[in-house]
């Protein structure tokens, strides 16, 4: 019998009677995020990542609280939109438990967590966001939903370069950042698919320079060091 070869997130070949690195009730869900993004990670990026796993895990520990303190700020702020409210509080609960589930693994693998300065990521994305309303909650929506699909690219991608117990909780989490993408990019499209269209191909081009482009500081959403 031949088989057939197929190429995992981060390239490597995989013949077909290996098991793939996530579930197949994923598969769909990651089409679709790979789809919408711009871009893939680089593949310097994650040939780092084992080399900063402690870096690693405490930013995403900052940003899962940075995503529960982004939709709770949402809710504060527009308080008018009630299918918003409902879906934003649901958003938020679930940020903050992944936020304890990362915090309890770097207390398991015994590594401090401390202050780390920002990437550039995210103030790269919100800079393009409208100061005026009612664009500002769209735009704000549209760049929600391009982090949250990033971020699920990027655990597809860590759960074949590094060890359990991290892979574990990276293939853990897939299906729910895949959940909050789509949340975001609904919630965007049912206020205003008018502006979405008009705004979504800059800040995905944005995105991409953002994520390839070498950076200074290995982060989660930042670009690949410069090698050598």
């Amino acid at each position: 019998m031949t088989l057939a070869n197929t190429r995992t997130a981060s390239g490597q070949t995989m013949t077909a009677t290996e098991k793939p690195p996530h579930g197949p009730g994923i598969a769909a869900q990651l089409a679709a995020v790979r789809a919408f993004l711009p871009c893939a990670t680089p593949d310097a990026w994650f040939q780092q990542a084992a080399n900063h796993l402690d870096v690693l895990l405490i930013d995403h520990a900052n940003c899962e609280k940075k995503a529960a303190g982004n939709a709770l700020s949402m809710m504060y702020r527009y308080v008018e939109h009630a299918p918003l409210l409902q879906r934003l509080s649901r958003l938020a609960r679930e940020e903050l438990r992944h936020f304890e589930q990362v915090h309890d693994l770097l207390c398991a693998m015994g590594i401090p967590y401390r202050t780390l300065t920002a990437a550039r990521y995210a103030a790269g994305l919100r800079a393009r966001v409208a100061a005026h309303e009612p664009a500002r909650l769209v735009d704000s929506l549209v760049v929600s939903a391009i982090v949250e699909a990033r971020s699920c690219e990027r655990f597809a991608g860590l759960v074949e370069v590094l060890p359990d117990p991290v892979a574990t909780l990276y293939r853990g989490l897939l299906a729910s950042e895949a959940r909050h993408y789509r949340a975001y990019i609904e919630l965007a499209r049912t206020l205003d698919a008018a502006r979405v269209a008009e705004v979504l191909p800059g800040l995905q081009a944005r995105e991409a320079e953002l994520v390839t482009a070498e950076d200074t500081e290995f982060r989660f959403h930042s670009g690949p060091l410069p090698v050598g």
